[in-house]
């Protein structure tokens, strides 16, 4: 079995796992809203947690409403730092070129991931050390084997 870490939170509604095991709890929309072809739109979730120190929450979007409906987070993944007290909002993106898509209050429009996180100490040097990919970005390695 993995970690288990507790979140204070307050919600009316606190996101919730749908199967056991899954990394990412289902996180709803605390609204309704009708987003247009294209459009994006900020929804709010009604949820707020404090996280302990070492840990952030990432908001993730959900693959069936991906696939189904073309709707994605904007800025996946969100993240939700361990300092932040706030309501947790998910920016929502339309990407069907003609479909309105209405999200109604109660819908799981994401997933949200607690997960620990390693704060880096950045040490300047003069060079880097070499390694098998080097300075190759993106697109570097190909897209086959």
């Amino acid at each position: 079995m993995s970690d288990v870490v507790e979140v204070p939170i307050r919600a009316e509604v606190p996101p919730s796992y749908a199967h056991p095991g899954d990394a990412g709890a289902d996180l709803r929309a605390a609204e309704s809203v009708e987003i247009g072809p294209g459009e994006r739109a900020l929804v709010g979730t009604g949820v707020s947690i404090a996280l302990p120190e070492g840990y952030a929450a990432f908001v993730v979007p959900r693959s069936g409403l991906a696939a189904k409906h073309g709707i994605t987070v904007l800025n996946s993944p969100g993240t939700v730092d361990a300092g932040y007290r706030g309501e947790i909002k998910v920016t929502l993106l339309n990407t069907d070129r003609q479909r309105s898509f209405t999200v109604e209050r109660g819908d799981r429009i994401a997933q949200l991931i607690c997960a620990p996180v390693s704060r880096a100490v950045f040490v300047p040097v003069e060079e880097l050390s070499d390694s098998a990919r080097g300075t190759g970005g993106f697109g570097s390695t190909g897209v086959r084997d």
